[in-house]
C-alpha cells in the first residue's frame, strides 16, 4: 500500500494507493483543514486510525521548500521532516517533496477531461512545460522534457519580486510596500493576494466599498467572498479586484513559460483556477500572457490548460513514492 499526502496552507489531502499491473489504483482519501493541526504527525495519526492499512512506501508534498529532507512550509507554522515521518509510519525512508514537484508529477497521468483547454496552441512533442498554481500561496514548478518524458523539478518562482506592467499595478505595488518590506508575486496572486489587491482599491479610493460588503467580510476568509462577488458582478470593487488578478496572473505565467521555455504547455493548478474558470476563459487572461513584445508569437504557440482534478498532486505524490520503492 502506498501513502500519498498533498500538504497545502489550507487543506492537507491525504490517500491511499493500491499498486496493480503497473498502475495506481486510489483505495481511500480524506482532507483535513491544515489550520487546524499542530503539525502533519497529527493528521497521519488520525489519518491512520481511522483506516489502518500497511504502507510499504510514503510521499508527500509539501507547499515549501523542501532542503535535506526537511521543509518549514510558506503558510504554516510547521515544520515537516522525513525522518521523524519515516520514524512514526516504521519505514526506512518517506519522500518529501515540493507540493508542486508533487502536482506536475501527477501531471502524467491525467485524461482529457481533466483539464480545460484556454489555448490549444501548437503540438510540440519536444519542448519543457511549466506549472502555476494560486492558492494559499503562489506554487510555481517546471518540467523538463527528456527522451519523450517529463521530469518535474521544484521551484520557489511565486516568491520572486512582483513586477507591475501599468500604472493600477505600479500604484498596487506602492500600496503593498506600505504593508510589507518586500513584495512578491505571492502577495499578489494567491487567496491573501486576492484581498491585498481588493484593500488596495478601498484605501486608496480606487473603488467604494459598500456597508454590507464591509460586514460580509468580517471575520471570514475575504478570498472567496470577493470570487463571488467579483464572478456576479454584485460589487465593482470585487470585480475590479478579480479583474486586476486574472490579469497579473496572466502576465506571471507567460513569464513563467518564457523562463522555462514551455512550449509543451503551461498548465494553471492550484484551487483558485478551478473556482475562476469562466473568468479565466475570457480574453484577459490569455491577453496578459501572450502580451509579450517580440516574443509574443512563442505564448501564442504554447497550449494553455487548467488542471480540474484536485487530486493530481496526491497522483503524483503516490507516483514517486510507488517509483522509488521500485513498485512501478
Amino acid at each position: 500500500m502506498i501513502l500519498a499526502g498533498d500538504i497545502g496552507g489550507t487543506n492537507t489531502r491525504l490517500a491511499y494507493f493500491d499498486v496493480e499491473h503497473e498502475s495506481l489504483g486510489l483505495v481511500s482519501a480524506q482532507t483535513f483543514p491544515s489550520q487546524e493541526f499542530a503539525g502533519l504527525e497529527e493528521i497521519l495519526d488520525e489519518f491512520r486510525a481511522a483506516d489502518p492499512q500497511p504502507v510499504a512506501a510514503a510521499c508527500f508534498g509539501v507547499a515549501g521548500p523542501v532542503r535535506h529532507g526537511r521543509c518549514v512550509t510558506s503558510n504554516l507554522a510547521w515544520e515537516v521532516d522525513a525522518r521523524l515521518l519515516a520514524s512514526q509510519l516504521t519505514l526506512e525512508t518517506v519522500h518529501l517533496v515540493n507540493d508542486l514537484e508533487a502536482n506536475a508529477c501527477g501531471i502524467e497521468g491525467l485524461a482529457p477531461e481533466d483539464c480545460i483547454v484556454l489555448s490549444p496552441g501548437e503540438v510540440n512533442t519536444t519542448g519543457n512545460a511549466a506549472l502555476i498554481s494560486p492558492g494559499t500561496g503562489l506554487g510555481q514548478a517546471g518540467l523538463h522534457r527528456q527522451r519523450n518524458r517529463f521530469h518535474p523539478f521544484a521551484s520557489e518562482g511565486g516568491h520572486a519580486d512582483f513586477a507591475p506592467r501599468n500604472e493600477i499595478e505600479i500604484a498596487l505595488l506602492r500600496y503593498l510596500l506600505s504593508k510589507f518590506a518586500r513584495v512578491s508575486y505571492e502577495r499578489v496572486l494567491s487567496g491573501p493576494g486576492l484581498h491585498n489587491i481588493y484593500q488596495f482599491l478601498r484605501d486608496t479610493g480606487h473603488a467604494d466599498e459598500a456597508p454590507e460588503l464591509r460586514r460580509e467580510l468580517e471575520d471570514v476568509d475575504p478570498a472567496p467572498i470577493i470570487t463571488t462577488h467579483g464572478l456576479s458582478g454584485e460589487h465593482a470593487i470585487c470585480v475590479q479586484a478579480l479583474d486586476i488578478f486574472v490579469d497579473v496572473f496572466g502576465a506571471e505565467a507567460g513569464n513563467l513559460a518564457l523562463k522555462l521555455m514551455a512550449t509543451g504547455g503551461l498548465y494553471i493548478g492550484g484551487g483558485i483556477a478551478p473556482k475562476i474558470i469562466s473568468k479565466l476563459q475570457e480574453p484577459a487572461f490569455m491577453a496578459a500572457f501572450t502580451d509579450k513584445g517580440r516574443l509574443s508569437p512563442v505564448l501564442v504557440a504554447t497550449p494553455v490548460r487548467v488542471i480540474m482534478n484536485d487530486r493530481t498532486a496526491l497522483y503524483g505524490a503516490a507516483r514517486l513514492a510507488a517509483s522509488g520503492a521500485s513498485l512501478l
